[in-house]
């Protein structure tokens, strides 16, 4: 068996999942968007910006529109005079590519050891790879050109001109978290001829209909809350604060004291705002596992380090009534207000999905990006059904686009990775999204690594002094695995 488990493995794997199918689209953006939080070291990581030609429509060969797909290039690693030239090719996601490109240490760290050139992509309708410029999202007939299929030729369109342009280079190392290790597993698939391995970090290519259960996400979440204090008292807390806000917001008194306690940029009236604050609530527990990391980081908002420990650390017995209140209260002021900066608590505006991914990525979760997500009465959170049939309807009123419910596990597979090799697929146990993840396989030439003390793709993020054992240990494994495809590659 192709597993390799780094540290000790101290953290159950539970399972789990995802909320209300309202949200799930905002709710997958911020989740995949973990990367995008503050570099681990101060360094600064130069390149050049260039764009190259694609077409808008790579398998219409009567369409002959065309547009400039944004790329980051760093070459001054390279060995001028080598035979061969390693390429480090960042498959970018749903963000803006520099981002990417400032938070990504590791694949630079190697780069430099390796003497790679290093290429991060910009994922087409992101950053300013707009196929349609300012009118990209106006019309809901741009929005065909936005799939999986587009973005991974347009990279391979973008290595191809590169070996064109200089036939040294090679071999092509796929590196990508979240949705971009996805695609770097998916590149490597589909593409065997131009890249030789890819890094799939954080990437739940099996959180899809049929392959996951749609609870996994939020079972590992209160998993990871009931474990923070070797007890379930945190997420306990969580599971009965939802029945105690309800309790006070159905009278004026209890509304009044809601609003008092947390402080609320808008006060709670109605029951539609009541539901807006839960929705708020469970993106928050999902955003601080993912980012649960061993040092202070931002994430939307600037968070300690272990920001889930600190947060339970309000609520490690079990209490009810006012204590209940007041300990969420100090417990969700970790996350929303943890430097004593923010004057009150914008639930409304606090995830807005056009802030991070724009309307980008709620449209790709519309058409084949559907991960069905649910949570159950044993979690932490609300229960919630996954419902195709209302989550269709609603991307139908928003972006009048049906999804396609099994279009990727037709496409890519997922449920065995028998047939495909020099793929590394890595997974932290704190991270939610693990759940959905490759964590086991048969295959010798798929490397599996698992990371007991690892948040979301933290194996990606530069070194820090506090990276944990089993975060060091998987780089040096991730290394050696990439040292040898380089070394074993032929032209």
């Amino acid at each position: 068996m192709a597993l390799f488990t780094v540290g000790r493995d101290r953290h159950r794997r539970s399972a789990a999942g995802r909320f209300s199918s309202f949200l799930l689209n905002v709710a997958i953006s911020f989740l995949f968007l973990g990367i995008l939080i503050s570099p681990a070291s101060s360094e600064t990581y130069h390149y050049e910006t260039k764009e190259i030609e694609v077409p808008v429509d790579h398998f219409n060969f009567a369409l002959n529109a065309s547009f400039k797909l944004r790329y980051l290039i760093n070459d001054s690693y390279v060995d001028k005079q080598a035979d061969k030239i390693p390429v480090f090719f960042y498959t970018g996601n749903e963000g803006d590519i520099e981002t990417f490109a400032q938070n990504t240490g590791f694949m630079w760290e190697l780069a430099q050891k390796y003497r790679a050139c290093v290429v991060f992509a910009e994922h087409r309708y992101y950053g300013k790879s707009l196929p349609f410029s300012n009118a990209t999202f106006n019309l809901t007939q741009n929005y065909g050109y936005l799939s999986v299929e587009q973005a991974l030729e347009d990279f391979a369109w973008l290595i191809a001109s590169m070996q064109e342009k200089n036939n040294k280079y090679g071999p092509v190392i796929a590196f990508g978290g979240s949705y971009g290790g996805m695609l770097s597993a998916w590149l490597r698939m589909k593409y065997p001829h131009l890249v030789y391995g890819a890094l799939a970090a954080s990437a739940p290519v099996r959180q899809f209909d049929g392959l996951t259960a749609c609870d996994i996400f939020a079972k590992i979440t209160t998993s990871i809350f009931a474990t923070s204090f070797n007890n379930r008292s945190c997420a306990d807390n969580i599971r009965k604060s939802w029945e105690l806000f309800k309790q006070l917001a159905s009278s004026d008194d209890g509304k009044k004291k809601l609003n008092t306690v947390f402080k609320f940029c808008d006060p709670i009236k109605s029951e539609g705002d009541l539901n807006k604050f839960f929705d708020y609530l469970e993106d928050v527990y999902g955003n601080l596992a993912m980012a649960n990391y061993p040092y202070a980081n931002d994430f939307l908002s600037p968070l300690p380090p272990y920001p889930v420990r600190q947060f339970c650390s309000y609520l490690q017995s079990p209490v009810t009534g006012d204590k209940l209140l007041d300990g969420m209260q100090q417990a969700i002021n970790v996350y929303f207000n943890f430097t004593g900066s923010a004057k009150c608590l914008d639930y409304r505006s606090a995830y807005d999905p056009t802030s991070i991914g724009g309307d980008a990525w709620d449209i790709q979760t519309c058409n084949q990006m559907v991960m069905p997500m649910c949570s159950t009465p044993e979690t932490m959170f609300r229960p919630k059904e996954w419902n195709f049939k209302e989550y269709s309807d609603k991307c139908m009123e928003k972006y009048h686009i049906k999804p396609k419910l099994n279009d990727i596990t037709v496409r890519y597979g997922g449920r065995n990775v028998r047939e495909i090799t020099n793929i590394i697929f890595s997974n932290g146990l704190l991270d939610p999204w693990s759940g959905g993840g490759v964590l086991q396989t048969d295959n010798p030439y798929v490397h599996i690594i698992i990371i007991p003390e690892g948040a979301h793709h933290l194996d990606l993020r530069a070194k820090h002094p506090k990276d944990p054992n089993s975060v060091l240990q998987a780089r040096d494994r991730e290394s050696n695995i990439i040292g040898k495809w380089i070394n074993d590659y032929r032209w």
